[in-house]
């Protein structure tokens, strides 16, 4: 997990940090992923279901009806998707997703075109504002159905973020523009130990004395993935904890 600090939302920072990645990209409705994703013919664009629900859940008030129409179907979406197993194997879950989630989803767009043909619905009005952020972004929120590795939303990348937000009042946004660079290096330290269930004195512990022999061109050895692989059996201890 990598929190990397940019001075703007601008697609050319998402450019320098994604250049040469192959795969897939999850993200927001933020329009510069998806620019990104267009040019690179090995990148796949797919996009959060949670920030689609939101912009029904806005139009609520407005167009009470219609919106618990299109988030009870979101609902039922997740609760397709929610009875997979962690341990299913790859097929066992596009085999689920197809028998359980794309009827759902087939059914919400078809929803979407027929209210989008509302001679009523002005494109002020906010219902008729989130058919069109999900219309435009279909095939995108469609791409869970075909790679198992895909998460319906971005929530577990939003929960990882909250360490961030929690501490922005003491830090003061990082005062610097370098502040913020290595407040982001040491959070993904952090959250990527979470991920890994490594204990953050034992590695911390660790870390801070081997880094000053290790070689310089095998630095990745202590992140925390590859230092669970290849030191967390025999790792180096204080001197305290030697007595």
């Amino acid at each position: 997990m990598v929190f990397n600090y940019s001075p703007s939302k601008s697609r050319q920072h998402i450019e320098a940090v994604l250049s040469g990645y192959q795969g897939v990209i999850l993200s927001d409705g933020n329009s510069a992923y998806e620019e990104y994703a267009k040019k690179m013919d090995e990148v796949v664009h797919a996009q959060c279901w949670s920030h689609s629900r939101r912009y029904f859940e806005r139009a609520y008030e407005q167009e009470p009806v219609e919106s618990k129409q299109a988030l009870d179907m979101i609902a039922q979406l997740y609760s397709a998707d929610n009875q997979i197993e962690d341990d299913w194997r790859a097929e066992k879950k596009v085999e689920h997703r197809a028998n359980h989630c794309q009827p759902i989803v087939v059914d919400f767009f078809s929803w979407c075109y027929q209210q989008r043909q509302r001679v009523d619905l002005l494109p002020n009005n906010p219902l008729a504002k989130a058919l069109a952020y999900v219309s435009h972004r279909e095939q995108s929120l469609k791409e869970f159905l075909i790679d198992p590795a895909i998460a319906l939303d971005t929530n577990h990348l939003e929960r990882a973020l909250r360490v961030i937000p929690m501490g922005r009042r003491n830090w003061l946004f990082c005062w610097s523009e370098i502040g913020a660079k290595y407040v982001g290096i040491i959070q993904s330290l952090i959250v990527t130990r979470i991920l890994q269930e490594i204990n953050p004195n034992i590695y911390l512990t660790d870390i801070l004395q081997r880094v000053k022999t290790h070689p310089a061109d095998a630095m990745i050895e202590l992140t925390p993935r590859v230092w669970k692989q290849k030191f967390s059996e025999n790792p180096l201890l204080s001197d305290l904890e030697k007595l």
